[in-house]
């Protein structure tokens, strides 16, 4: 093979800057998402976002609240048709809770951005993506940001969620599918993953 042809080759390999969690709901997609956070920050990354948490009452669920990494937490979603604001479901959605807490943690407007800097979005699905402004922002975060993201996204189920199928379709980007078997043994590879997409992007 020439070194012409040897060099097509190296080039068309993609080169990986960001990390997303896929499967069905419950199978512990946001328990690896903050195993991986606890390893990294003890490898001395700066990690900024957010994770999303179920929130219970008496044994039931009653909504979701965004939790950032910084320690704030407010509410993403609540049951009943008691409030104001697009739906999924059962859940009302509070877009300006959401925003308030997720925008400033991913706009790094409030930090310094360090050069290990990485970012968390857990996660990006129906609900977070009523925000037309998250969508920009995301957009632009997979496209020039410096930092690589480790987020997770819904499998396919119904209508397509446009944002959704363009990180699916991204060469720059590593899809894990998360599932009951596999779950147990996926950490090192995802942490590895973005440790090498730091590299990468730097």
């Amino acid at each position: 093979m020439s070194t012409e042809s040897t060099m097509a080759t190296s080039s068309s390999v993609p080169c990986i800057r960001h990390v997303f969690l896929t499967g069905s709901p419950g199978v512990g997609k946001t328990t690896l998402i903050r195993k991986a956070v606890e390893q990294l920050q003890q490898s001395s990354a700066t990690l900024r976002g957010f994770y999303t948490e179920e929130v219970r009452v008496g044994g039931r669920r009653t909504g979701f609240d965004v939790v950032t990494l910084s320690g704030k937490r407010g509410p993403l979603a609540r049951a009943g048709g008691g409030s104001r604001g697009p739906s999924v479901g059962q859940y009302t959605v509070d877009l300006s809770s959401f925003e308030s807490l997720a925008f400033p943690e991913l706009s790094g407007k409030d930090h310094v951005v360090a050069a290990t800097s990485m970012l968390v979005i857990d996660e990006i699905g129906k609900m977070e993506l009523f925000s037309q402004t998250f969508i920009q922002l995301v957009r632009r975060l997979l496209s020039q940001s410096s930092c690589p993201i480790l987020g997770t996204i819904p499998v396919p189920k119904g209508k397509p969620l446009g944002l959704v199928e363009e990180i699916r379709s991204r060469t720059d980007v590593k899809i894990f599918l998360v599932t009951k078997e596999n779950r147990g043994a996926l950490l090192p590879e995802i942490v590895q993953a973005l440790m090498q997409a730091r590299t990468n992007i730097t």
